[in-house]
């Protein structure tokens, strides 16, 4: 660190959207804090699908728009499953989503976004350093005083550490913080930027201006019947494409990650989207999913746990969300610190449990909560992505095919399929197991 001092009042493990949330609050408020980065710049190592949303952002930087590296606001959404041949699809577009400011919904690339998210910090007195490996928390007397990094008198201490270094957190799991990962409480993402000319994208997804579209596929023909999905999100003049799946799902189905997504890219369906792009971007990232029962201890004496470190992620299919509740994560545990500060007291866990109550009373906690049966259910019911998508869209065409029956007949023969194929019964339940998982 450049400041000349032997001790900082906080150290941020991670340039994410998390930790440059907190940086830039203790930043703000006259601390010196300093930021430590394992990628040779923020982003360089960071992924995510392609939509960030940016309710909490515009309240730490309100003019964000103005020089925040956007690619497209996201004004219609569409949702595929995909199976034997057929899509069904649901789309939805608005008007007020056209407009700002645009459902808070704006596709990026982490490695543009995270720098400028980065600099915001440092311009508010941050001290950003980068290539830096935090290998452990320093612990004495039973509480972290600071982090040791793989450099020269790498060893920097602070009187609180927020590690936002994401969902392998290997420091959580070496300090004790929580357990080993197990396959089914993951979830491995791939994706791809591919670069496509503006004209043909726009003209391939109906957009114009900064419009953007986001695609959420599912069923069996999109991740080979594992319990995940895939995703194609519009930016200016590139796409992000990829898949996420359950990290234990590919050994089981002896898969490899890439031939997954190259199998939905070759979909059909999918193929003419992607025509004439080139692959610019591939990467992979681990999502966690602890649920409620294996979330990890998010502070302790000294330390505090945000982003996907702490298991903070919306595993809701409809959202995917997970940047906002690690902004609004970091933030809470930036203004722990400055609250312990203000009232003189020390960084004890007892004094740091204010973080996880600022968590619970917000939409973080609720949301997460919200989600948590999810990974179990796609676990549980497996039907709902190798078996309803092939059925229904076989239902869809059979309802929709012309070949000289009375309607009133092909309604009757497509029912009578239904409760052959799946079983009204049975059905029901499944919709009522899928509403209590989401509820």
């Amino acid at each position: 660190m450049s400041n000349g001092q032997d001790k900082l009042d906080a150290i941020v493990v991670g340039a994410g959207p998390a930790g440059s949330a907190a940086a830039l609050v203790l930043a703000r408020a006259g601390l010196s804090v300093g930021v430590l980065e394992r990628g040779e710049y923020p982003g360089a190592k960071n992924l995510f699908g392609g939509v960030l949303y940016t309710t909490v952002l515009g309240e730490l930087v309100p003019e964000f728009a103005a020089s925040a590296p956007l690619e497209r606001h996201v004004f219609r959404r569409r949702y595929v499953m995909l199976g034997g041949g057929e899509q069904l699809a649901f789309d939805f577009s608005s008007a007020a989503f056209d407009q700002p400011p645009h459902n808070h919904s704006h596709t990026v690339l982490r490695a543009k976004f995270d720098p400028w998210f980065a600099s915001q910090a440092e311009a508010a007195g941050a001290m950003l350093l980068a290539a830096t490996a935090v290998e452990e928390l320093i612990v004495e007397a039973g509480r972290v005083v600071g982090v040791r990094t793989g450099r020269e008198k790498g060893d920097l201490r602070a009187d609180a550490v927020i590690v936002a270094e994401g969902c392998n957190s290997f420091l959580a799991r070496k300090a004790g913080f929580r357990r080993d990962f197990q396959p089914h409480r993951l979830q491995l993402a791939v994706k791809e930027v591919i670069a496509l000319d503006r004209g043909a994208l726009e003209q391939r997804f109906n957009l114009s201006g900064d419009q953007g579209v986001s695609i959420e596929y599912f069923g069996g023909d999109a991740v080979a019947g594992m319990f995940g999905g895939a995703f194609i999100y519009t930016n200016r003049d590139s796409l992000s494409v990829g898949i996420s799946c359950a990290a234990g799902e590919f050994p089981d189905r002896k898969m490899l990650p890439n031939e997954v997504l190259e199998r939905f890219k070759a979909h059909p369906a999918v193929a003419p989207l992607l025509a004439g792009g080139e692959t610019l971007e591939y990467s992979g990232h681990m999502i966690p999913e602890f649920g409620r029962e294996t979330m990890p201890r998010i502070y302790g004496d000294g330390v505090m746990f945000a982003g996907d470190a702490a298991g903070l992620v919306n595993l809701s299919p409809f959202y995917h969300e997970g940047t906002n509740l690690a902004m609004a994560s970091g933030r809470a545990a930036a203004q722990t610190v400055l609250e312990l500060r203000e009232a003189k007291k020390d960084f004890t866990a007892d004094n740091l449990a204010i973080y996880d109550r600022k968590l619970r009373d917000s939409f973080v906690w609720r949301d997460v909560e919200k989600c948590r049966d999810i990974p179990e259910f796609g676990r549980r019911n497996p039907q709902f992505f190798n078996r309803y998508p092939y059925v229904f869209g076989q239902l869809a065409r059979e309802f929709f095919t012309v070949d000289g029956r009375p309607k009133a007949r092909v309604e009757r023969d497509v029912f009578k399929r239904l409760r052959k194929e799946v079983g009204l019964m049975r059905f029901v339940r499944d919709l009522w197991k899928a509403f209590r998982a989401m509820r």
